[in-house]
């Protein structure tokens, strides 16, 4: 009777211990950054940053991006809508931006918050392959408007405002965004936004999910070295560095053959190039002129051109330069004038350096081979009549001289026949005539 009297409490302390161990862990939400143009690479980032989150709450994007290449804004704004975690967008800190691309990332979020002092839209499309003609730039237009009035009437927003952002290139400010319904809400930090947005029903992959981020664990995450990398490389002033340094190993590996590792490191800052040309969008012309003027620069140490291949070169490099890139959304791409002169003044300084040294090495006389001997001096080791041995450069040859010539005296080199030197004594007539060929 007293082990019944006792089953109560103990089927209560099991049930509690129950209860405290089906207690939902803490809720953690992930974070990166989204800066700079929008390229390959941050498709990539994103990409794989929704996969890797998918047991977090939220991840949150830190968006501030003049905005960059079309079809990698697209594969983001993909990613995102077919995310399995809901993707919060906030455009930080203050002074920052989600132009062109950046845009059409924020609406495809399903939160979207904006700190003080930001601005967001003038999403028209930007040629990345020269200037457009008028249909070409309307159907671009249309397509891009239609891919975001889609997508804002999937997420609830301002289709008419979002629209218009695409074809007449408007923007708003973080406030403004608010009153017209482009974003959720204005938020001072990272916590806050977790705050406002607890609470919201969003829908994430096909389901219904209620936001509760408020106090969550929040992650920042890193870019890898593997993206750090590549984002450093697709710098537009690094990968024409590289390209330039890249071509001058190689130009100076083909002027002294067997040196080896200017070849080596030029070959390997040309590939580092050419990476980055992959996900830069490149101007084939430029890079034409640019392989053009080097062309240029290497003919003119063999082609006596007065100087005309050399300023082709110059003016090709500079023309080379300035349409290398496609400048893209807010000139994300465009090449800064400094880096654009101080390279064009440097490769025509380094190639007219090694061009005035090649033409002053061929107006050199010639101190090697036969015609090196011809006018050399020398001393008779046996008296010469006519046949005998002489010194010349520190070097014993067989000798002949039409005129005899006695031992230890100074000797003048004539000519050279196959390895005899035709001499004279130096004083006499003769090598006064005909000690130069």
């Amino acid at each position: 009777m007293r082990t019944r009297r006792w089953l109560p409490a103990l089927a209560l302390l099991a049930a509690g211990a129950m209860l405290g161990s089906q207690q939902p862990a803490a809720t953690r939400v992930d974070v990166i950054e989204v800066r700079g143009p929008i390229t390959p690479i941050t498709v990539e980032q994103v990409e794989g940053q929704i996969e890797r989150s998918r047991d977090a709450a939220a991840l949150v994007l830190l968006i501030d991006t003049p905005g960059g290449l079309e079809t990698s804004m697209r594969a983001i704004v993909q990613a995102i809508l077919a995310s399995p975690v809901p993707v919060i967008t906030y455009v930080s800190p203050a002074g920052a931006r989600a132009a062109s691309a950046g845009l059409f990332i924020v609406t495809a979020s399903h939160v979207a918050a904006m700190a003080p002092s930001t601005n967001l839209g003038a999403a028209s499309p930007v040629s990345t392959g020269g200037t457009m003609d008028t249909t070409l730039a309307k159907k671009a237009s249309s397509d891009a408007a239609a891919l975001i009035e889609g997508v804002a009437e999937r997420r609830g927003r301002n289709v008419e405002w979002n629209v218009a952002a695409v074809r007449e290139a408007v923007s708003a400010s973080a406030s403004e965004a608010v009153e017209l319904r482009v974003v959720d809400f204005v938020a001072a930090d990272l916590d806050e936004v977790l705050r406002l947005a607890s609470g919201r029903t969003v829908e994430v992959a096909g389901a219904e999910v209620t936001l509760q981020l408020e106090g969550a664990t929040v992650t920042r995450i890193a870019p890898s070295l593997r993206h750090r990398v590549l984002s450093w490389l697709s710098h537009p002033s690094v990968a024409y560095l590289l390209l330039t340094l890249g071509f001058y190993g190689l130009l100076f590996e083909l002027q002294s053959p067997g040196v080896i590792l200017p070849g080596v490191v030029g070959v390997i800052f040309l590939v580092l190039g050419f990476v980055a040309m992959q996900i830069l969008p490149v101007n084939i012309a430029g890079l034409a002129l640019i392989v053009l003027a080097l062309g240029f620069f290497a003919l003119e140490v063999y082609v006596p051109s007065g100087g005309v291949l050399g300023v082709g070169g110059v003016l090709s490099f500079l023309v080379g330069s300035l349409i290398l890139f496609d400048p893209g959304p807010g000139d994300a791409f465009r090449l800064s004038w400094p880096v654009i002169i101080g390279t064009t003044a440097a490769t025509a300084g380094f190639f007219f350096f090694v061009i005035a040294k090649a033409l002053a090495a061929q107006r050199r006389q010639v101190v090697t081979g036969s015609e090196g001997l011809a006018g050399a001096s020398g001393v008779a080791l046996t008296a010469i009549a006519p046949h005998g041995q002489v010194r010349v450069h520190g070097e014993i040859w067989q000798a002949e001289s039409p005129v005899p010539i006695p031992a230890e005296s100074p000797i003048v080199v004539l000519r050279m026949r196959g390895l005899t030197l035709d001499v004279a004594g130096a004083a006499s007539p003769l090598a006064a005539q005909e000690h130069l060929p």
